[in-house]
């Protein structure tokens, strides 16, 4: 994926419309799988180790798209357990370094095997340094689990296990649908816009770390994380003849610098359905983060639980474009609420305040937008008429030209290698070439998350807005200085203390957010369906010539079924400059299938 990623194409990847965890296979996931596909994968005894490189039993040259690999055979001796075979690699912030297998020893008890590995080896084995690393396994009837500590007299970046043993197949990530069958390599990371995605050598992302394999009709396979909290996580499926090489890639905290890395386990579960290896993680994902129910969430008001349509209603491009001003904002709900009961509609105030992402972090009422007695007027009088008024904010994006970011610069990410993180994959202007202004944000620093805080706080208390919408929410990248995710959290609930009753909105999600945001703006995917709601993306495509508004996709395809028929997601409808002077037919035939969706008569 090349530096110049588009929201766009990444939106595509996300699934605006309502597909839900991301699958990095394409279209034909629905193509049967063979009945069944030959493997002759050999069986090992319990704790043999075997002298394996990186290069074996893969591709060489690889057979389709491929990513970066060593070019030269890079020890991995493999250990065999439960029909499978693993070995280690261990990654510092200056080096790649795998097992010595003349350090390594199995011991076998029961269904449980430890492995010590005293040594390490580099440059491909050809220099030595010292190091541990103690791998502990466990069988219990089709799933076999395991956990790893390494240590070294340096920090540590990263441990992989490699996995061979796993047969070919159809992938499925986040308990997606299953993708075609290919020689393709594959590699796709959790949380899912890890700063990997926004530039780098990633195929796609993974809502949760979960990984299947469809082998045959009735024989499937997953690779899942045990961890009970967010930590960047990767699959790399690389394919060979009959079978897999797979990397479990575990990625420690950026700014923790541990010289001893205790690796949360993994799980690999076989069954004869695809619920089967997929459902149990779901399971573990509700306790561990406490989901609760949409109907019964204590941060779901009442009016939210009863929305039946979302209008986002596009303000200030980042042009300076206006599409809709305040007044002409409040006209159009003042005509909506004659087509629909407006306490059933959640007006989505989509760069509200100027120039959008320009004038991040700000959030100031803009005077070309009509000025602060303007927007009191549009709050004051929807509220008047029913509606419920959300206001949106970037989560992790600050406009390094506006005079405050100095207050708040430290907040700017760094990834784990210490490289700055931008939000510079967009070409906000139309000269062809990306925007290099915008630093990526991490609410984990405090002067960043109070910022937001207060901005989001004096909005609420000056104007009594109802929710607030934080965009690239889902955007949590590992870095170096501050845990991304906690950040976050601590914002939502300081948020929901000093405002009870004003609930959080995400623009994109991963599995732990649903903790403490219930709705969003893309799909969260039908396992976690039952813990959440979404609307739809303010880029989808407006009645009309179909422009996506203040966002950068420029034109699409209107396709009026999408916006009122999508059956997970709450009807949206999108208005942008032209919709309700020419479009207004339309928008009332939207309304209705909204309504007729909800069972509001009349």
């Amino acid at each position: 994926m090349s530096d110049a990623l588009s929201r766009r194409d990444l939106l595509k990847v996300l699934g605006v419309a309502g597909a839900g965890m991301i699958v990095s296979q394409p279209a034909e996931a629905t193509a049967a799988v063979p009945r069944a596909i030959p493997v002759a994968l050999p069986s090992r005894p319990d704790g043999e180790i075997t002298a394996l490189t990186s290069t074996s039993e893969v591709f060489i040259p690889p057979k389709g798209r491929e990513y970066n690999t060593f070019s030269f055979d890079f020890p991995e001796p493999s250990v065999a357990f439960a029909g499978y075979r693993f070995s280690f690699m261990v990654y510092s912030h200056e080096n790649a370094y795998g097992l010595d297998q003349k350090g390594m020893k199995a011991t076998i008890s029961g269904s449980m095997m430890v492995l010590t590995a005293d040594g390490l080896v580099w440059a491909g084995g050809q220099e030595r340094r010292a190091g541990k690393l103690t791998a502990t396994f466990r069988r219990e009837g089709d799933v076999v689990t395991w956990d790893t500590v390494a240590e070294m007299d340096i920090p540590i970046k990263t441990v992989t296990t490699v996995i061979r043993g796993i047969p070919r197949g159809r992938l499925s990530f986040s308990g997606g649908g299953f993708g075609r069958a290919s020689d393709d390599e594959v590699l796709v990371g959790y949380p899912f816009s890890g700063g990997d995605l926004f530039g780098g050598n990633t195929a796609g992302g993974m809502g949760t770390p979960l990984a299947a394999i469809q082998v045959a009709d009735n024989q499937f396979i997953s690779i899942a994380t045990l961890d009970d909290r967010v930590r960047t996580k990767r699959f790399f499926f690389q394919p060979g003849e009959t079978g897999f090489r797979v990397e479990a890639i575990h990625e420690a905290e950026g700014w923790l610098q541990q010289k001893r890395l205790a690796v949360p386990g993994w799980r690999i579960t076989s069954g004869t359905t695809a619920d089967a290896v997929i459902q149990p993680h779901y399971d573990r994902l509700a306790k561990v983060y406490h989901l609760e129910k949409w109907e019964t969430r204590p941060d779901v008001p009442a009016w939210m639980r009863d929305v039946a349509m979302v209008t986002t209603l596009h303000g200030q491009h980042y042009t300076g474009y206006i599409f809709n001003d305040y007044a002409r904002q409040l006209e159009i709900l003042r005509w909506m609420a004659t087509q629909i009961p407006a306490n059933r509609v959640l007006a989505f105030l989509s760069a509200w305040d100027g120039r959008y992402y320009w004038d991040y972090p700000n959030y100031q009422v803009n005077d070309r937008m009509g000025g602060e007695a303007g927007f009191h007027r549009l709050v004051d009088e929807a509220h008047k008429l029913g509606f419920h008024v959300m206001p949106m904010y970037g989560t992790n994006t600050a406009n390094r030209n506006q005079p405050a970011f100095r207050k708040i610069a430290d907040g700017a990410v760094a990834k784990i290698d210490g490289d700055a993180m931008d939000l510079n994959w967009v070409d906000w202007d139309n000269d062809r070439h990306q925007e290099g202004w915008l630093a990526y944000m991490n609410l984990g620093v405090a002067s960043w998350r109070q910022w937001l805080e207060g901005r989001i706080s004096e909005m609420i208390g000056r104007f009594g807005v109802d929710a607030y919408f934080l965009d690239i929410v889902g955007g949590h990248a590992n870095n170096t200085k501050a845990d991304m995710h906690e950040g976050t959290r601590q914002l939502v609930l300081n948020l929901r203390a000093k405002h009870p009753g004003v609930p959080c909105v995400g623009e994109m999600s991963y599995d732990a957010l649903l903790e403490f945001i219930p709705m969003y703006h893309v799909g969260v995917g039908s396992r976690l369906q039952p813990y959440a709601r979404y609307f739809q993306h303010l880029s989808l495509p407006a009645p009309g010539r179909g422009s996506s508004g203040v966002h950068e996709a420029g034109f699409g395809r209107f396709d009026p079924v999408t916006l009122s028929l999508s059956p997970s997601a709450i009807p949206t409808l999108n208005v942008v400059d032209d919709t309700f002077s020419k479009y207004r037919d339309v928008m009332a035939a939207v309304i209705a299938k909204a309504k007729e969706r909800a069972g509001i008569a009349g």
